[in-house]
Parts: structure tokens; sequence; C-alpha cells
């Protein structure tokens, strides 16, 4: 693949050669045009274990979008913008570790293998650890239908990286039900083994913290709503996040940079 470091910025097929953008990623790219058509990939013999790779792949996107929905409200400010991939690729890892379905049927078992995706931060840029360092518990119910976040008293000044100019910042305990995935040999497509479950969610704000006071003892609970009944074929995301703000006048205007979020536990 070449990439285009001259002045002419296009888009689009010239001849054989077709020009285009890489989200995430700064210039301009170009390859040939050309391959296998869409039909040669969906029946020819050749191709089975592309149709392979491609289902498996489809399906570990599915996964990777519940995760996202499981915490749209804070995707906007807290997520980088290669956050879909990357989450894909991590459940991808987790589909090469079912052994009990036969290639491109592969289920997507996060439940089994919650390491893959403990530790994950939303935005590769700005790490949760990097931008909070205070000392926090989190304790999950044993129901698994709640969770609470308990950060004792700390100067921020010390133990948080403050974007310049930012006034105030909020601490967030957020919990989400992600369902194992497997493979529907009717409908031939990836579905959630716990459809009622999967992305039921919950997020908790602490009050607006200025930066320059010791913090009082933060607990925030978040419980699912519906006291729904956990089963073995779902994991609760428990992630822990901060925002920076403003303030101006009465307002808190939230910050675009400096925002952080991550899976802390799964249970």
């Amino acid at each position: 693949m070449a990439r285009q470091k001259g002045p002419l910025k296009y888009v689009g097929t010239l001849g054989d050669i077709r020009h285009f953008k890489i989200k995430g990623n700064e210039g301009y790219f170009a390859g040939l045009t050309g391959g296998p058509t869409a039909e040669q990939i969906a029946t020819d013999p050749a191709f089975q274990r592309t149709r392979e790779n491609m289902n498996e792949f489809g399906g570990c996107a599915m996964v990777g979008k519940s995760v996202r929905v499981g915490l749209a409200s804070l995707m906007k400010n807290m997520a980088d913008s290669q956050v879909t991939g990357r989450l894909t690729a991590i459940m991808k890892k987790i589909n090469l570790e079912d052994g009990s379905e036969a290639r491109g049927r592969r289920a997507v078992l996060v439940s089994a293998v919650p390491n893959y995706l403990k530790g994950f931060d939303f935005n590769r840029f700005t790490s949760f650890n990097g931008a909070f360092n205070a000392p926090f518990t989190i304790t999950p119910a044993g129901s698994r239908d709640s969770s609470t976040l308990d950060v004792p008293a700390f100067n921020p000044l010390n133990y948080l990286n403050i974007p310049a100019g930012a006034t105030h910042f909020r601490i967030i305990n957020a919990i989400s039900v992600l369902s194992d995935y497997e493979f529907n040999t009717t409908t031939k497509v990836y579905e959630p083994k716990e459809a009622s479950l999967n992305e039921l969610k919950d997020v908790q704000y602490s009050a607006y913290l200025p930066v320059d006071s010791v913090t009082a003892l933060v607990s925030l609970v978040a419980t699912l709503p519906g006291s729904p009944t956990m089963t073995t074929d779902v994991s609760v995301l428990n992630s822990i996040g901060i925002e920076f703000y403003q303030e101006v006048g009465s307002n808190y205007y939230v910050f675009a940079q400096g925002n952080a979020l991550k899976i802390s536990e799964i249970f």
C-alpha cells in the first residue's frame, strides 16, 4: 500500500489505483483495485477459510459493539477514534480461545477469559492510570447486580493529571452487562446467549469536585435496573472514569481532553 506525500489530496479510483483515507491516520493512501468478486468470496470453495474468518470477525465486532453500547453515554468524551477496532481485536483473541466449535462458528466467551478485557483503556492516548493515581476500592455485590466504588479523601493536585484550565472533576463508577455470544446455526449470525441481560447498565457520577481542594470520601454505588438475576453466561464490566470541567458562572463545561475511562474489574 502506497502513501501519498505530495500536495494533491483526493479519494476515489483513478485507473487501476484507488485513493482513500484511513480513520485515525494522517495523510492519504493508495492501493491497486481488483481482487475477487463478492460472489466468489460467498460461493467459491477456495474462499472457505475467508468466509470462516469473515463470519467470526463479524461476531467479534458485534460483541465489541455491545461493550460500547453499555457505556454509550461515556463514549463521546472518553474513547479514541480507534476504540471500535481495538475492542474487536480483543474479542477476536477471546474467540480463538473457544475449542468447542468449528472454525467460523467459534463462540466469544468473555466470561471464560475476562483477563483479555480487564484493564482496557477506552482512550489509548489518555490512560486512566495516567490521569488518576489516587487509591480506590471496588466492591461488587454477591448478586453481581451492583458495585460500590470507594475513593478515600485525597489531594487532587498530588494524584491527578489536571488539564490546563480545568477547575473541577467528577469521578465515575459504571457497570454494564456483556453477554457471551454464540453462532446461531438457524439465523447464521452471532447472538447473545443472554439477550435480556446484555447491555444493561448504570452510570454514577460524583459531585463536581474542585481540583485545588482536598476531597472528602467519595462513595458511588452503581446498580443495574430491575434487580436482574445474573447467569454464568454474562460478565459485568465495572469501569472507573474521570472527567474534567471548567466552571463558568453557574455552569460546568466538560473538557475534550484529559478524561479517561478503563475497565477496572470484571465479575
